[in-house]
């Protein structure tokens, strides 16, 4: 059994806990009720940057599914290391990442189900990609780093290689017919709405790969002034690369290109460097607590945002709100900001009760 002295060797970032729970607001908010004023000439243009692009290019909606990789990334280092602490062998952990990826993979066809399409097995779910990322980046990170950063260059050179290799009709980066596509067609018997591909967890592996790393940078407990230097470096290199290979490999969230995978990690690395230098560096750290709350049962808060709870809440708080129509303009951000403090209120009282709910 760990000691009190060894267990207090990993410290613990309220920066990451407060990113974390800034990356599940975005992702649970809907578009804070924006998306319903598309075309509003007053605010069409916020309402642009909650919904996905629909080919080329990226939003800051674009961002909040790299930052959920990114964020479990980032756990992964620090996860295994108390793990072992607590006396578990090595192949109790891998078990350990084996069984949770499953969990992960039965999650999100749980939640997949509730949604209006006929339910069809599925792999693009965010819960799906980060089970197999999860469990890809857990034996990545049992090499050396060059080898990890040489895999991680693999992938994207193989990913890129695949939509080069075999072009769809309007060329590699086709909309209909692109080899993601064509993969899908032949495992899945179906492709995907929305153009999203099955095979985006090879390039999403980096992206958290990227968050192991951070969590490693972390967990050597350096000075500030290091781990500032190396985030801003790497934030800016990614994004200096994605842009830098966008004319040749051009940023498709939905299939999830190379390009994409640097630039949206750039950004994501970014997030992460403004939260350690406002939370560690500066110690502002009382603002962090509902970030914190929402943060400690991610699984439930994600969860409840889909056909589980949301749109009950959505039901309840119109009937008693009259669904806001009296503000106006706003009132679908009102009613989504109504449902959204009602969610965080439930997360909230399991938070004081200290019920955590874990795959």
């Amino acid at each position: 059994m760990a000691t009190a002295t060894a267990q207090s060797k990993i410290q613990r970032y309220l920066a990451l806990d407060a990113y974390r729970g800034f990356i599940m607001l975005m992702l649970v908010s809907h578009g804070f009720g924006f998306g319903e004023l598309k075309g509003d000439p007053t605010f069409g243009t916020i309402a642009s940057w909650f919904e996905h692009k629909p080919w080329e290019w990226i939003t800051i909606w674009d961002l909040i599914q790299p930052g959920f990789m990114y964020i479990v990334g980032v756990a992964m280092p620090f996860a295994f290391a108390i793990r072992q602490q607590r006396g578990a062998t090595f192949n109790d952990t891998a078990r350990h990442v084996v069984i949770r990826a499953l969990k992960l993979i039965a999650l999100s066809q749980l939640l997949y189900m509730g949604g209006s399409q006929p339910y069809r097995f599925q792999m693009i779910n965010v819960l799906c990609q980060i089970a197999l990322t999860y469990f890809l980046v857990f034996w990545i990170m049992q090499l050396r780093f060059r080898w990890q950063a040489a895999i991680a260059v693999g992938l994207l050179v193989f990913h890129t290689a695949l939509f080069h290799l075999f072009p769809g009709p309007d060329g590699p980066y086709s909309q209909h017919g692109n080899i993601g596509q064509v993969i899908d067609k032949a495992i899945m018997g179906y492709n995907y709405p929305g153009l999203w591909v099955g095979i985006n967890f090879i390039t999403s592996t980096v992206t958290t790969l990227m968050g192991a790393w951070t969590g490693m940078l972390l967990m050597q407990n350096r000075d500030h002034r290091h781990v500032i230097k190396t985030l801003a470096l790497g934030a800016a290199g990614c994004l200096a690369l994605g842009l830098a290979i966008h004319p040749w490999n051009p940023i498709v969230k939905r299939i999830c290109t190379a390009s994409f995978t640097l630039y949206s990690g750039g950004w994501v690395l970014l997030g992460m460097l403004i939260f350690y230098v406002i939370v560690e560096l500066k110690g502002y750290r009382k603002w962090t607590f509902p970030l914190v709350v929402i943060g400690a049962n991610s699984i439930f808060i994600y969860a409840g945002s889909g056909w589980i709870l949301r749109p009950w809440l959505e039901r309840v708080v119109g009937v008693m709100t009259g669904d806001f129509l009296f503000i106006g303009t706003l009132a679908p951000v009102a009613k989504a900001l109504a449902v959204l403090g009602v969610m965080y209120y439930m997360n909230y009282w399991l938070y004081q009760r200290k019920i955590f709910i874990k795959v």
